[in-house]
């Protein structure tokens, strides 16, 4: 009864034909009704199952003699246990980061044993319950092994949780990561070593910029580590995986910072936001990171995997699988297949980086050897950030210096002229003393920052036509607005009269 209960709840039918016919509901008949031949397996698993049980009821009553299984379906009550053991296969490849083989093993697995409680069905004295329990059984994995939430469907978003009061003063002292060392920690089971395998492959030029841009905020960032007693390693492979060290990273979640903290988790550690976002600031985004960890490392037992998993799908999710599952790993199938799809790969990445920090000779890994000194510096003459960069060059950062800067002055805007005097922080290794008192190249310079400012000179035109407006207008230049255009042309509003041939500036779009 509780597959037809399950099949009436998700809106699922099945008809019987003639009655000499039994139960005639097949896979192609529910594809059809759905008007698609493009079902899901976890469909037609249940339809299978109401059907077998379906034909169980309708079925004549049994006569006084007990019906004895002939010895002829024992291979078909074989197949259940070669069929269950070749799906749970399967899951143990998508667990490994085979995710195709995995699914492809699953999928055969089901049609074997498809085929062979569909032929039980139709046989007399055939035990087809057998087949309904194991079927059972692969529906409940196969939900688990595509990532469905064990979280009911009107949980409030992990974010909105109750604000908790901000950390004032310093926490108490509690040994985290049970005071071992974060190397006996990572183990290399299969999904840290595909993630391995990532970060060295495809991810490879997101771990080398990573390791740059952490070398330049390091002086900001590990003593708070350092202080806390919390491993570097650890911090460079949340901050490889958040940001890759872009202190002004936003996510469509409307998570920022390096370390990538969502507005109420950042408000519950003390983080501000009213005229800077002080996500964006290194030092203190790192100590609430801290404050963070020694949270959930308390609540769950010191246990990294399970801390780090709470810092990206949520404290309050993981707290309920792990009361819901007292004792059992981030590893398990009750705890691992229950998260969403992003933070089983989260926590593996996370710990992969922090293993290669570690032991890069391990896998041919060389990170690039710096100078990431970080100096004071008074601006010789109006400059914005942006300006800077320019004139800077590449030295030894290839990619050039702008991101340094950036990350270097995060309360400072690109392209805002900063006035001459006003004091910035450099990287000591550039060449800030000579390139930028050329003043050739500090006027081309200016140029390009002056293409970039709407307020400034204005290099595009365009003539009036019939039928114009300075509305039409504006949308069709999509980057400004009727009042700019308006103030750029002495044209007064509401009516911002136009004449046909007349000639407008337009701002050039940044």
């Amino acid at each position: 009864m509780r597959f037809i209960e399950v099949a009436r709840v998700r809106g699922w039918r099945h008809e019987r034909g003639p009655r000499s016919e039994g139960p005639a509901l097949t896979v192609a008949h529910a594809a059809k009704r759905r008007g698609s031949d493009d079902w899901r397996p976890t469909h037609w698993l249940w339809l299978l199952a109401v059907a077998l049980l379906a034909g169980c009821a309708s079925a004549p009553a049994p006569r006084v003699e007990p019906v004895v299984a002939t010895p002829s379906y024992e291979p078909l009550y074989a197949t259940i246990g070669e069929s269950t053991a070749a799906f749970q296969a399967g899951l143990e490849l998508i667990r490994a980061g085979s995710p195709r083989e995995g699914s492809q093993a699953m999928d055969a697995a089901l049609r074997d044993i498809e085929r062979a409680a569909l032929e039980c069905a139709e046989a007399p004295g055939c035990e087809s319950q057998r087949f309904v329990q194991a079927l059972s059984v692969l529906v409940r994995l196969q939900g688990v092994a595509a990532g469905f939430s064990e979280e009911p469907e009107d949980a409030p978003p992990v974010d909105e949780a109750p604000a908790l009061p901000a950390p004032t003063g310093e926490a108490p002292a509690v040994p985290m990561l049970a005071g071992k060392p974060l190397g006996e920690l990572i183990v290399l089971n299969e999904p840290v070593r595909a993630a391995l395998e990532d970060w060295l492959t495809w991810m490879r030029p997101q771990l080398i910029e990573s390791w740059i841009n952490y070398q330049y905020l390091r002086g900001d960032m590990w003593p708070v580590y350092e202080q806390a007693g919390l491993p570097e390693a650890l911090l460079f492979g949340i901050l490889a995986k958040e940001s890759a060290g872009r202190v002004h990273a936003y996510s469509r979640a409307g998570a920022a910072g390096p370390l990538q903290f969502m507005p109420a988790t950042a408000r519950r550690f003390g983080l501000g936001g009213s005229d800077f976002d002080e996500r964006l600031d290194p030092t203190r985004v790192t100590q609430a990171n801290v404050a963070y960890l020694r949270e959930q490392l308390g609540r769950l037992g010191q246990n990294l995997e399970l801390t780090l998993a709470a810092y990206n799908g949520g404290e309050g999710r993981v707290g309920r699988l792990v009361k819901r599952h007292p004792g059992k790993s981030f590893w398990s199938d009750a705890i691992y297949f229950a998260l969403p799809a992003e933070t089983r790969d989260y926590v593996p990445k996370v710990l992969a980086a922090a293993y290669l920090f570690l032991y890069p000779e391990r896998y041919g890994l060389r990170f690039p050897t710096l100078t990431p000194t970080l100096q004071t510096y008074a601006l010789p003459s109006s400059l914005s950030l942006a300006e800077l960069a320019i004139c800077l060059g590449q030295g030894e950062r290839i990619d050039g210096w702008f991101r340094t800067l950036r990350n270097a002055n995060p309360r400072i805007k690109p392209e805002l002229r900063l006035p001459a005097g006003t004091q910035v922080r450099v990287p000591a290794a550039s060449a800030v003393g000579s390139q930028c008192a050329d003043a050739a190249l500090m006027a081309r310079i200016a140029a390009l920052q002056d293409a970039k400012n709407p307020t400034g000179p204005v290099a595009m035109s365009y003539t009036v036509r019939r039928g114009d407006t300075l509305h039409a207008i504006a949308r069709r230049a999509r980057c400004t607005t009727v009042a700019e255009l308006g103030r750029l042309n002495g044209l007064r509003a509401p009516r911002y009269a136009l004449k046909v041939g007349q000639k407008l500036r337009l701002p050039t779009c940044t």
